[in-house]
């Protein structure tokens, strides 16, 4: 039964804090995304969010701190699904193969995370700086990463002494820069890049390029260095 008030009109139901700071944040990650830090609007995300400006920065402050935490978000929500990868379970080129796979598709299916982290390369990570939970969760997928590498060189599977940094900076570089790109690539090549059939020969070609880096091959035992080495 509804709570009624001594005149008996319905009693006002708790505010649920945790629900509208959700709304807020995911307002805002439309917003910052769509605009830019310098562009995004406070009256816009609480419209958004059916929450009023006083309520945001009663959350977070200010905007770059609201910004700061969309940010952190979005990095946390990429790393957590990427942990979940069965990498240790694969053969190691396979591994790579579901590397390149993962982070493509993510990509597809979360467009606001290039924009966002496009905005804090121009403000010099200085939102990131200060994070605590970045870098530990950050250094634990490269630990992974470069077990995997090291077991793929133990077979012979691998070139030796690749570096997971440069891999995974790799990865993202062939992928980040079509999703920027591609637009303007159409205009200028005369194709749709964003077609599907476009998109599918995108991947294999990505995933190849991977292969071609990484895979060992006679060049390596004939004394060749390896490509993406950390030193």
């Amino acid at each position: 039964m509804t709570p009624s008030t001594h005149t008996g009109r319905p009693a006002p139901q708790p505010r649920n804090a945790e629900a509208t700071r959700q709304r807020i944040l995911n307002a805002a990650r439309t917003e910052f995304a769509a605009n830019g830090l310098d562009g995004a609007r406070v009256d816009t995300i609480a419209l958004a969010a059916r929450a009023n400006k006083r309520m945001i920065y009663h959350y977070f402050e200010n905007k770059e701190n609201l910004f700061r935490v969309v940010l952190e978000r979005a990095y946390l929500d990429i790393r957590t699904k990427a942990a979940r990868l069965d990498l240790e379970a694969r053969p190691p080129l396979d591994a790579i193969r579901e590397l390149v796979r993962f982070t493509w598709n993510y990509y597809i299916s979360n467009p606001e995370f290039i924009t966002l982290v496009n905005t804090e390369n121009l403000c010099n990570a200085r939102h990131i700086r200060t994070s605590r939970l970045l870098r530990p969760i950050s250094h634990r997928f490269m630990r992974r990463v470069q077990a995997l590498l090291d077991r793929g060189a133990h077979d012979g599977m691998l070139r030796p002494g690749l570096d997971a940094v440069q891999l995974v900076m790799t990865i993202t570089a062939i992928c980040h820069y079509y999703f920027t790109s591609r637009h303007t690539a159409s205009v200028l090549f005369s194709r749709d890049f964003s077609a599907p059939e476009a998109l599918r020969e995108r991947l294999d070609f990505n995933m190849e390029t991977i292969m071609c880096l990484v895979r060992r091959d006679r060049a390596d035992t004939a004394g060749d260095g390896p490509a993406l080495s950390g030193g």
